[in-house]
C-alpha cells in the first residue's frame, strides 16, 4: 500500500503537516515511495517522520544512512549509540543519534525495516539483503527516521518523546512495508 495511506492519526498523535522535499533530493535518493510528515500530541515536542521505501535495491537504490545524510545537511553529530524499543510488535532495537545544528539539537531515532525485521546497523541491513535476495530473491527494505528537537538541552525528554512515537506507528506501518 503506498504510504500516504499512512493514517494522520497515530495513537494519540496527529497529523501537523506534510513535509516538503525538494526534487535533488528526491533524485538522489531514488525511493520508490515516501513519508515525510509531522505529528504533535497538541502538547510538547512535535514528531518527524520520515520512511522512505525501496521495493529493490539493484540497480543502485539503496537508503542513504542519516549518519552521512544529516552531516551533508549542516548538522553535525553529537552522540550516537543504540537503544531498544517496545514496539507493541515486540522490542526492536534502532539507532539514537544526537546532532547540532547551530544552537538547534535535535534526537534521531532510525532503522532499516525489511520483512517485519527492523535492523539498527548498517552493516546487518546489508547482511540481511544480501541474505534475502539469495533466499527469496527480494532486496526491498525501508528506511525509517523519526527526529525530535531537544529543548532545554533535555536530551532524554526528546529521546523518551522520539520512543514514545515509534510505539505509536510501528504496528500501523508494518502494513505499508512488504512482509
Amino acid at each position: 500500500m503506498p504510504l500516504a495511506g499512512v493514517p494522520r492519526t497515530l495513537g494519540s498523535w496527529q497529523f501537523a503537516s506534510e513535509g516538503v522535499i525538494d526534487q535533488e533530493t528526491l533524485d538522489v535518493l531514488r525511493a520508490d515511495d515516501i513519508l515525510n510528515r509531522v505529528y504533535s500530541r497538541g502538547y510538547g515536542l512535535p514528531a518527524y517522520l520520515f520512511v522512505a521505501a525501496f521495493r529493490s535495491q539493484r540497480n543502485g537504490k539503496a537508503p542513504h544512512s542519516p549518519k552521512n545524510c544529516l552531516p551533508g545537511s549542516g548538522w553535525l553529530p553529537l552522540d550516537s549509540g543504540e537503544i531498544t524499543i517496545d514496539s507493541g510488535q515486540g522490542p526492536i532495537t534502532v539507532n539514537r543519534y544526537v546532532v547540532a545544528h547551530g544552537d538547534e539539537r535535535s534526537v534521531v531515532l532510525y532503522w532499516y525495516q525489511s520483512r517485519n525485521r527492523a535492523v539498527a546497523s548498517e552493516y546487518k541491513a546489508k547482511f540481511w539483503v544480501m541474505a534475502d535476495a539469495v533466499r527469496l530473491n527480494r532486496t526491498d527494505t525501508a528506511l525509517v527516521r523519526v527526529v525530535v528537537p531537544v529543548v532545554n538541552r533535555d536530551e532524554e525528554a526528546a529521546t523518551n518523546t522520539a520512543a514514545d512515537f515509534v510505539k505509536s506507528f510501528y504496528g500501523t506501518l508494518l502494513h505499508y512495508l512488504p512482509a
